[in-house]
């Protein structure tokens, strides 16, 4: 296949700049808000679907791997349709099955919608960030990218205030809704201002067999690691026969990739060693990470009480300071080692995440709040000098499919990570349940709590209750210290990288 022909770079007024800006900054706040915004709201929609909390995340982690599956299309789309027209139809999508999922009935209908809407948001963020690349000459693509970057920042704070607010002040469905005006906005924004930034298009082969194989073996994963536990694992059939679709689903799709001309996901970037640890790094911490932001808004709604806005609250405490620590850790990525930077700010995110191993039912709100106040700091140390790391070790050539294998790895690790962490929390409160039952449920607190004026039948309540919070709690403190030793892993793993040797400009990746 041969490469499409630059397109000339579009000449845009001042007025035109600012608004096409505002429209993709608009965009790539509102697909990362989705990332964030139903973490909250996830008690409120088992509830009313009559459903378990452990199949409520279902509705994260299939947008999440929808998503994921569609990044690496990202680039054949642009050059097969057009940067522009792949842009608008994407976001045009991506308000349709907003508006899909908030009608929704059933998980079935609601997982169905949200993985349409992963797969019409996944290209809508590199996409965004190609266009302003276009649109803004380069002596200011660098406060363009700023304020894209601003916009992904800022976007995962608001989610879970605004799913919270929303879910307890009307209805989770709501939080789907809140989209189409949105998406309406942009995708007419798009048309009327984004026009002059169209690329040329040709006939382009896709990686068809290679993209079979992906959806092939993610889905398969996928699906054991969501419904595993509540069918025993190995012990049922059906697992069995989706671990074997996986195993060799993974093993066929590593063969075909590495050996195709054009593929899908370009695997060989992974030779270099400097990219291979830099994503190990980053899978590992991000997976870890994203877990906990998907458990503690459960676990306060759950055990401790509180409102779902009370736990967005929360929650959102931690991009406080990662949008104040970002210009600094900007500027020192270029003075001091990035290695350096990566192992301070993991090792901070995994100090926080030990912090919360203390937490008990009687925590006040900020005891709760502090840790993740704290992990802000570390989240700009992590993210953008791992960019670096891996960017700068691969060839210049390969700069963009790089990225968008971090991209895919990246949003596949939180997908997996929160399958992973929920399951293993549900399987420590039952062990944890199990413990504490046999220390409370006894003769003498039977007696103690009968001499204080309750019935039989209200002791055991009493103790029902209280075995069910604090194995809860337990569990979750055993989820913040194995993520502490997660991240100690995923710090140790970035220094099997060589330092960079050359920069790697805004925007380069697209």
């Amino acid at each position: 296949m041969s490469s499409a022909p630059p397109a000339p770079e579009p000449v845009f007024s001042t007025r035109r700049q600012f608004l096409a800006g505002m429209v993709l900054a608009l965009s790539n706040f509102m697909v990362v808000l989705d990332l964030t915004i139903a973490n909250v709201s996830i008690p409120h929609i088992s509830g009313n679907l009559g459903i378990s909390l452990d199949q409520g995340t279902w509705i994260i982690t299939s947008y999440a791997v929808a998503e994921a599956v569609c990044v690496p299309l990202t680039g054949w789309l642009a050059g097969r349709f057009g940067t522009v027209r792949t842009f608008t139809v994407g976001m045009i999508g991506f308000g349709v099955f907003s508006t899909l999922c908030g009608l929704s009935t059933s998980l079935g209908m609601l997982v169905a919608f949200r993985i349409g809407q992963g797969l019409c948001g996944g290209p809508l963020m590199p996409l965004s960030q190609s266009l302003l690349m276009r649109i803004f000459p380069k002596e200011q693509q660098g406060q363009a990218m700023g304020l894209w970057a601003m916009t992904t920042v800022i976007a995962p704070i608001l989610g879970p205030i605004l799913g919270g607010t929303i879910s307890d002040s009307w209805s989770w469905h709501w939080i789907f809704f809140i989209n189409i005006p949105v998406a309406a906005l942009c995708a007419y924004g798009a048309m009327r201002y984004l026009g002059k930034a169209e690329t040329p298009t040709q006939k382009m082969r896709v990686d068809t067999i290679g993209l079979a194989l992906l959806i092939l073996w993610i889905a398969a994963l996928q699906i054991i690691l969501d419904i595993g536990r509540e069918h025993d694992w190995l012990a049922d059939n059906k697992i069995v026969i989706l671990a074997v679709i996986a195993v060799i689903g993974f093993a066929f799709f590593m063969a075909w990739e590495l050996t195709e001309k054009q593929p899908i996901v370009n695997l060989k970037v992974v030779r270099h060693a400097g990219f291979s640890a830099a994503v190990l790094s980053l899978s590992l911490a991000f997976g870890t990470m994203f877990s906990s932001v998907v458990l503690i808004p459960q676990w306060l709604q759950m055990d401790l009480g509180y409102t779902a806005t009370n736990a967005g609250y929360v929650t959102a405490f931690m991009g406080v300071c990662a949008v104040l620590m970002s210009p600094i850790v900007g500027k020192l990525v270029t003075k001091v080692d990035p290695r350096m930077l990566v192992t301070f700010g993991i090792l901070w995110l995994g100090f926080t995440s030990a912090l919360r191993a203390h937490w008990t039912t009687g925590a006040d709100f900020w005891t709760l709040a502090l840790p993740q106040l704290l992990q802000g700091i570390g989240m700009p140390f992590f993210f953008i000098p791992l960019t670096t790391i891996a960017l700068s070790a691969v060839d210049p050539e390969e700069t963009a499919s790089a990225a968008g294998v971090m991209s895919f790895l990246r949003t596949m690790a939180g997908a997996i990570g929160t399958s992973v962490a929920t399951t293993l929390w549900a399987n420590s409160a039952v062990v944890s349940r199990s413990e504490i039952v046999s220390s409370m449920n006894t003769d003498a607190t039977s007696q103690t709590l009968q001499g204080m004026g309750f019935s039989l039948d209200q002791v055991r309540g009493v103790v029902e209750q209280a075995v069910q919070q604090e194995s809860l709690t337990l569990a979750i403190n055993h989820m913040f210290l194995l993520s502490s030793g997660c991240f100690i892993f995923a710090a140790a793993a970035v220094w099997f990288a060589p330092r960079p040797k050359r920069p790697v400009e805004p925007g380069a990746a697209h």
